[in-house]
């Protein structure tokens, strides 16, 4: 590196966080998830505002690069920290109501979104015909566990019987999103010649679920009290990266590979895990994480954002909200679920966050996804992010600790304690982030 490009890298950095800890802040200050200002504040550092002058002036082309690969490993902290976070006991656990709702607020908006992609193939479409329509219905079936868990703990629900159902949901969607994401990738031929090495990813996958795991937890489970010492924190480091890279390499992507570390770590750990999560979400979610809102807001352009643009958002919104909703609703109401609570736990199944971006990001990566539809995507994420809290607050009324608001003139109890599902550092790291 020349002096001049670490300069700029350095400079570059301390503004990204800078109007991102800003504009975080003030989206905190809106009853809104810090990743909404962070969000914004990516777009406004690329070529929407001023075109392009600012990002040109803060990030030369010598320095992106460079920004790209810092925006690789955020991303791959951040998922490892969403799989330390996947519970199979909320799933195991949830019964009908669970399994009924979040296949059906999947298949539903996925189902729409590959008939919204033959809608917009002529305008939008790339190269791979299959692929475009596949990935833009798995765009659309995206719920985001982590953005969700934050609007929960926000309200001191995420103890409450709804929100238990809606963070079980929540994983069990993660799960089918994740698991029909990796198979438009292998489908895709996105490994190029080498896409015999996808034939890898299942003995890869066998050999974490049984040979890692039960070795990681043997470890645990010999020790009273594992703190994370340098050496256990270099351990998870180089189990992550390695996972991480080996996914990238048999043609899936690096995200599977470091979401799946996360989840093989041993439930029972709960100090390793707190531990874990506290070190790497505040790294995550103070440098990481905004340098990878950067990199995606460098690729959002709506500066020539038209009435036939505004159109396409139009149908984009209308059919991930809409199909979203309307899955997750009338399943509830399938098993017998009061109105409220039904269209509650629909609204919590759309929101989107962070976990919405990264997918788009692949899309874009991987040659699906065009630079105009992206744009739109990205949009299309904050948009659902930001109606969650709102219109749960007009379905359910002010937050009181449960699911539904109190009767009149009856005291309120004492809300439940601010954590996400597993451990108590969410709220303070991926929740903060995603």
């Amino acid at each position: 590196m020349t002096t001049h490009q670490t300069s700029s890298l350095l400079l570059g950095l301390a503004a990204i966080v800078l109007l991102a800890r800003l504009l975080g802040g003030l989206a905190r200050r809106l009853n809104q998830p810090a990743v909404i200002g962070e969000v914004l504040a990516g777009i406004a550092l690329g070529p929407t505002l001023f075109h392009g002058a600012l990002s040109g002036a803060l990030f030369p082309a010598g320095v992106r690069p460079l920004l790209g690969a810092l925006a690789v490993v955020g991303v791959a902290v951040f998922m490892f920290l969403v799989g330390v976070e996947w519970d199979g006991a909320m799933i195991r656990g949830g019964g009908s109501l669970v399994a009924t709702v979040s296949v059906s607020s999947v298949l539903l908006p996925f189902g729409l979104g590959t008939l919204l992609a033959l809608h917009l193939m002529d305008g939008y479409g790339t190269g791979d015909r299959t692929a475009f329509v596949l990935f833009v219905g798995v765009a659309m079936s995206i719920t985001a566990f982590p953005v969700l868990a934050r609007v929960l703990t926000d309200r001191g629900m995420s103890r409450s019987p709804l929100g238990v159902v809606a963070l079980a949901c929540a994983c069990v969607d993660d799960v089918l999103a994740w698991s029909l994401l990796a198979a438009v990738i292998a489908v895709s031929g996105s490994a190029g010649p080498d896409q015999w090495r996808v034939l890898l990813a299942v003995p890869y996958l066998l050999g974490m679920f049984f040979v890692v795991r039960p070795l990681v937890r043997r470890f645990v489970a010999r020790r009273a009290v594992l703190t994370l010492t340098p050496a256990v924190f270099a351990a998870v480091l180089v189990g992550l990266l390695l996972s991480a890279a080996v996914t990238e390499w048999v043609g899936l992507h690096y995200i599977f590979g470091a979401f799946l570390f996360g989840v093989i770590l041993p439930r029972g750990g709960e100090r390793l895990r707190g531990d874990v999560h506290e070190r790497l979400g505040h790294l995550s979610g103070t440098l990481l994480l905004p340098v990878f809102f950067v990199v995606a807001g460098l690729q959002v352009d709506l500066s020539h954002l038209d009435a036939g643009g505004l159109g396409t958002l139009g149908l984009i919104l209308l059919v991930a909200v809409g199909g979203k909703f309307t899955g997750a609703f009338a399943a509830a109401r399938l098993c017998r679920r009061p109105v409220r609570e039904s269209a509650a736990l629909a609204t919590l199944m759309n929101t989107r966050g962070l976990t919405e971006l990264i997918v788009v990001n692949v899309g874009l990566q991987l040659g699906y996804l065009g630079r105009d539809l992206y744009s739109l995507m990205v949009v299309m994420a904050v948009v659902t992010t930001v109606m969650a809290g709102p219109l749960l607050s007009w379905i359910i009324g002010r937050p009181t600790g449960g699911g539904l608001p109190r009767p009149p003139g009856r005291p309120a109890s004492a809300t439940a304690t601010a954590t996400a599902p597993g451990t108590g550092h969410s709220a303070g790291t991926v929740g903060t982030a995603a």
